[in-house]
């Protein structure tokens, strides 16, 4: 389930970062503010997927 969620949140930061580039774009505050919403979600769901995969390499170094 891991690579599933780690590409689902890859795509996220991406479309966060299309919105916001059309925002920008288009002088829409909103969307360009949506956008970078969506890449700091997919951003910080990333990071909790590193944290869980650190864990479970510290674990299975330790042998338990």
């Amino acid at each position: 389930m891991g690579f599933m969620d780690k590409l689902k949140n890859r795509l996220q930061m991406g479309k966060g970062r299309a919105k916001e580039e059309t925002g920008r774009q288009t002088r829409d505050p909103y969307l360009e503010a949506e956008g970078r919403g969506d890449r700091a979600a997919g951003g910080a769901k990333q990071v909790g997927e590193h944290a869980k995969d650190a864990a479970k390499n510290v674990k299975k170094a330790f042998g338990r």
